[in-house]
Parts: structure tokens; C-alpha cells; sequence
């Protein structure tokens, strides 16, 4: 990050009305809105035009580029914008030109008839979706080195912000406005709703000037047919790699089909809910990342530009990051991808809800939006403490929020069908998850240098969910397991007890699914959330372990 664009002293909560934080909150408005957009509320269209849910499906893969986004992050870093970087400077014309794209793709998905022209929709909005990560890149290296460390939890928390209010935006008022008109009407509204972000970009204060890091490929002769081989080869290695990596990081095989057809989409069942699932998943990520990989390594024996390109473009910022922490790098990396592992787990709470007696209704007014509120004010209270605490302390206290606020779903199992206890579950939780994101978010920026902030926090974004996002795909089996170990005397029954004052109603439905004791099945539940706040304890020591090393202590 760079000083020049620091702003001034911090001033508690005036910090927040800062050009620079008003900013953020658009941009965060103007990433959220595409995402949404491409896939759920798009397929609610294809739904009502009488598209099958095979082929609905399929659409998934339009958001495959917010997972792999690490993979073109380099360009990003490393590419001027002709004529637009000269009166910009770097990451403000990558803004105008992703949102310029995204806008034209929302046009152009309005003026399409799923009925006749499906394949033409599908194609834009692969499209829209790799603006809307390119988007997503360059606006999180704009707000690294558009702050000081200090602000990056203020400026986390008005990106999340902007975000989380674009994914109602982009969640109800299309469904509005098909009903009162129609989709086209719908979408054409939406491209002109990136005006916002547009004008955001144009607004924003100029970054100090970016620095590209040099590449030496001095003393290799130009070899032309060859190296167009070579790029062909290495970027066909890439296409591949990235796909297989994104179908274990998006937890979906839908992108293998574009490898292997169709058939491959038999693996479905065993990908999500089943034992061997966290391993699918891990294998997808393991050999992606190798693919990619070898493909950005140098040719053995031999220099090409190519390989030295690459192997810069990529390799050069995983070795600044672990040069730069020596010694704690690997704790580093264990805390981010563990840091959320606690929230992540928490996958089967509207099946609890539901088990408990609360019906469609009362989940959706207070998990929808109450707990967008609870959420929202967690962001910034998240981003106030990072202020006033310094980023390692907030650090320290988000990882104990997001491990014990798990606790106060065991009050909520024990009391039953009660609206003022889910209220109280839900206000700690979200406001607990609320606080833990944004300092994750603001230590990550943290972790970045100059000329790789793009391509070292994108890493850092999509790779820091996959733990949780695997050891989630088991929730329900612990659930069940605890359930029928309280029901046949075992290790948890003496977990029944704390069922007796519970409402009558509730864990009845459930446990007959489950074929256990109402009390066994709540059991289970408390079981499962005493283990949800155990695998925190992880990020709270490499909490204080990191932070003890961190110059950033103090």
C-alpha cells in the first residue's frame, strides 16, 4: 500500500462520511449487483420462460469466474488501459472498463428471448460474470491502495455495505419489475442502475501511481512459431487447470462437463453430501492448482518468454508474500483459510429453524431481514473496532465473536419455538459475523504489497472459504450421528436432559425424518453447535500466534 494515497488522521466515526469510504460503499453496490444477477435471479427468468432445471443448471457456470478470478488477477496488475491510464491512472480505468462491460452485458441480456436464443444468453452472461470478477478485482486493489492499514476496516465495512444492500437490489426489484412489466424492462434497469458505479469510479480519488513490476527477459532470442505453440499450450493448461480448480472451489462439477461432456455430470450426488465429497472436492483443487502450475513453469533446460513471463506473473507474488513473512507465512495462510471456518459450518440452519417449528414466514422475517440488519451493523462495528482497536486486536476479537456467538444457537435448541430466542440467535450470530468478516477482510488487505495487490488478495479471496466450505459438506452427518448416539444411550444422551423445558413441537417432524427421539434429534443439534465453537479455537490460537509476530501488533 502506498502512503501517498493515505488519507488523513483517523477521527472515529467522521472516518466513515470520508470521500473515500462513500466511494467504497458504491463500488461495494456496483460488485454485488452482477453477481446476483447472472445466475439466481436470472434463472428465476428462464424458469418462468419454461427453461428445464437441467438446463438452468447449466447457468451456474456464468458465476464459475468469481472463483477463479486469482487467474487473470496478474493482468490486471501488469496491463495499462490504453488512453483511459494515462487521465485515470491504472485501477480506475480497469474499473470504467469492467463496468462499462457489465453494463453492456446487462443490455444485451435484456434484449434476449430464453424461448429462441438461450446459447446467446448463456454466452453473455459468462461474460457479465468475468466483468463482474474483473470488477471485483481491481475494486479490492483500489481499496487497498486507496487507504492506510488503519482505514482498511472502515473501508471493508462500506464495501460490504454497498454489497449487501446491491443483493437485495439485485434479489427483489427485477422480480418486481417483471411482474409490473416484464424481464427485458427488468435487466435493462439493472445495466442502468452501473451508472452508479461508474460515477463512483470517476469520483474516486486517483491512486498513487502504480507500479508494475519489471520482468527480465533480457538475453532470450525471439523464437516467434515457437512461442506461439508455447502460449497456446500454457494457456490451454490454464483454461483446464482453472476449470477443475473451480469445481472444487464452487463445490459444483458443473465446469467439468465442458472437459469431459456431459457424462461427467453423473459425479453430481457424490460431490455435494456424501463422505467422499470433501475429498472430490479437495482432489478438484489440488490437480487444478497443480495444471496451473506446470503451466506457468519454465520449460526444464530451456528459457523461453513465455515461461519467464508466467512464471513472473505468478510466481513472483507467492514469492514476495513468503519472503516478506518469513517464518509465519504458513501460519498466515492457516489463519485465513480457518478464520471463517466456524460460520461456514452453520449450512443447516434453516433445516434447524424448521425442525424447531418456525415456520417459512417467521424464518424469512428475521433471518432475511432482521438478520441483514444484525449483519449490516456488525460490518460496522467490525470496522469501527479496526479503527479504534488497530487491525491485530480486532483480529483477535473476531475470532473469539465468530467461535463463541455459535453458543447461543444451544439457548435456541433448548427453548424451542420462541421468536424472541430466534431473534436473539440470529441478532448475535449475524452481528458476530458480521464484525469477524470485515477484520478478515481488512487483515488480508493488510497482507498485500505494491504491484501485486491485485493478484495476492485475489488469491487470498478464493481460496480462504474452501476449508470451511468442505468441512460444511459434513454438517448434516454429524448432526444425525450425534442424534441417533443421544437415541440409542450413547456418548451424547446425557445431552437430552436440557430438552426438557423445550416446545412441544419442536425436533417432532424431524425426528420422525430421522427416526430418532424429538429430544435425541435436539441433542444432536447442541452436539453439532458445541463442535462448531470447538473448530474455532483453531483460529483464535493462530489468532494470537500471528498476532504476537505481527509488526501490526501494537
Amino acid at each position: 500500500m502506498t502512503e501517498a494515497a493515505a488519507p488523513p488522521p483517523a477521527h472515529g466515526l467522521r472516518d466513515f462520511l470520508h470521500r473515500r469510504v462513500l466511494v467504497m460503499l458504491t463500488l461495494g453496490f456496483s460488485a454485488g449487483l452482477p453477481n446476483l444477477l447472472i445466475f439466481d435471479t436470472l434463472s428465476a427468468w428462464l424458469r418462468d420462460s419454461g427453461i428445464s432445471l437441467a438446463v438452468i443448471g447449466f447457468f451456474s457456470l456464468a458465476t464459475l469466474a468469481y472463483s477463479a478470478k486469482f487467474l487473470w488477477a496478474p493482468l490486471v496488475d501488469r496491463t495499462r488501459i490504453p488512453l483511459l491510464t494515462h487521465r485515470l491512472g491504472h485501477r480506475r480505468s480497469w474499473m470504467m472498463m469492467a463496468q462499462l462491460a457489465i453494463m453492456l452485458g446487462l443490455w444485451l441480456i435484456s434484449g434476449q428471448d430464453p424461448a429462441t436464443g438461450l446459447g446467446a444468453m448463456a454466452a453473455v452472461a459468462v461474460f457479465v460474470g468475468f466483468a463482474g470478477a474483473t470488477q471485483d478485482i481491481v475494486i479490492d486493489a483500489w481499496r487497498i491502495e486507496a487507504a492506510e492499514a488503519r482505514q482498511q476496516g472502515i473501508m471493508a465495512a462500506a464495501y460490504q455495505w454497498g454489497y449487501r444492500i446491491a443483493m437485495i437490489v439485485a434479489g427483489a426489484v427485477p422480480l418486481a419489475l417483471a411482474e409490473i412489466y416484464n424481464w427485458r424492462v427488468s435487466y435493462a434497469a439493472m445495466a442502468a442502475l452501473m451508472t452508479l458505479g461508474i460515477a463512483a469510479a470517476l469520483l474516486a480519488p486517483r491512486e498513487a501511481a502504480h507500479a508494475v513490476r519489471p520482468i527480465h527477459a533480457e538475453g532470450i532470442a525471439p523464437r516467434p512459431v515457437f512461442e506461439l505453440a508455447e502460449w497456446v499450450l500454457r494457456a490451454a493448461l490454464l483454461v483446464f487447470g482453472g476449470l477443475v480448480a473451480g469445481a472444487g472451489l464452487s463445490g459444483d462439477p458443473s465446469p467439468l462437463a465442458l472437459l469431459f461432456g456431459k457424462a461427467v455430470l453423473g459425479l453430481a450426488p457424490y460431490w455435494k453430501g456424501t463422505p467422499w465429497s470433501i475429498f472430490l472436492q479437495v482432489t478438484a483443487v489440488a490437480i487444478g492448482l497443480g495444471v496451473i502450475a506446470l503451466a506457468c513453469a519454465p520449460v526444464p533446460g530451456m528459457r523461453t518468454r513465455p515461461g519467464v513471463y508466467l512464471g513472473a506473473s505468478f510466481g513472483a507474488p507467492l514469492k514476495d508474500f513468503f519472503l516478506r513473512h518469513a517464518g509465519a507465512a504458513a501460519l498466515i495462510l492457516a489463519l485465513i483459510c480457518s478464520y471463517r471456518v466456524s460460520d461456514f459450518v452453520l449450512n443447516v440452519m434453516n433445516p434447524f429453524y424448521l425442525d424447531l417449528g418456525f415456520s417459512k414466514v417467521e424464518i424469512a422475517e428475521v433471518r432475511k431481514v432482521f438478520g441483514v440488519v444484525a449483519s449490516m451493523a456488525g460490518v460496522f462495528i467490525g470496522g469501527w473496532a479496526v479503527l479504534k482497536l488497530g487491525l491485530m486486536r480486532a483480529l483477535v476479537v473476531g475470532a473469539f465473536a465468530g467461535a463463541i456467538s455459535n453458543l447461543v444457537f444451544i439457548v435456541l435448541a433448548m427453548v424451542g419455538h420462541s421468536m424472541p430466542a430466534l431473534f436473539m440467535a440470529i441478532g448475535i450470530d449475524n452481528v458476530a459475523s458480521g464484525f469477524a468478516g470485515t477484520c478478515l477482510i481488512a487483515y488480508m488487505s493488510s497482507l498485500t504489497s505494491a504491484g501485486f495487490t491485485a493478484t495476492q488478495y485475489a488469491l487470498f479471496s478464493s481460496l480462504y472459504a474452501l476449508p470451511g466450505k468442505l468441512i460444511a459438506s459434513q454438517s448434516g452427518r454429524i448432526i444425525e450421528g450425534a442424534a441417533h448416539s443421544a437415541h440409542n444411550g450413547g456418548t451424547f444422551a446425557t445431552l437430552n436432559t436440557l430438552l426438557a423445558s423445550v416446545t412441544p413441537e419442536s425436533y417432532v417432524a424431524g425426528a420422525q425424518k430421522a427416526q430418532v427421539l424429538p429430544a435425541a434429534l435436539g441433542a444432536g443439534y447442541i452436539a453439532f453447535f458445541i463442535y462448531s465453537a470447538l473448530i474455532g479455537v483453531v483460529a483464535i490460537v493462530l489468532a494470537f500466534v500471528v498476532a504476537r509476530r505481527s509488526p501490526q501488533a501494537g
